[in-house]
């Protein structure tokens, strides 16, 4: 019912505020299956540009994965670069993106 997607609803909110009060932390996002940006702590913009790229990331990473094992699955990608590091946790129905700064140690 509607009682349950409330307080799941608060319940990522509240994992989310943990989330960006991590040090290092820049923003995160999270997005629908095909992408589509639906909790997000970048402005629109970012948000829209970053959840078209790692998502054909990740849909990219999950066929290779597959490719080697069919019995397999990503769970996690970590991409670092120069600037950032960027953790994302594709699930069924969402994926999550962290974006933070890797020389923060926590």
């Amino acid at each position: 019912g509607r009682g349950t997607m409330a307080a799941q609803s608060s319940e990522v909110d509240e994992t989310m505020k943990k989330l960006t009060s991590h040090p290092g932390v820049i923003g995160f996002l999270v997005t629908n299956a095909d992408g589509i940006p639906i909790r997000s702590s970048l402005d629109h913009a970012e948000a829209v540009q970053y959840a078209g790229l790692l998502t054909l990331l990740a849909t990219k990473a999950r066929a290779a994965v597959r490719e080697l094992d069919s019995q397999n699955d990503v769970t996690f990608l970590r991409l670092r670069s120069k600037k950032h590091e960027i953790l994302v946790a594709p699930d069924k129905e969402y994926i999550l993106m962290v974006i933070q700064n890797p020389q923060v140690k926590s």
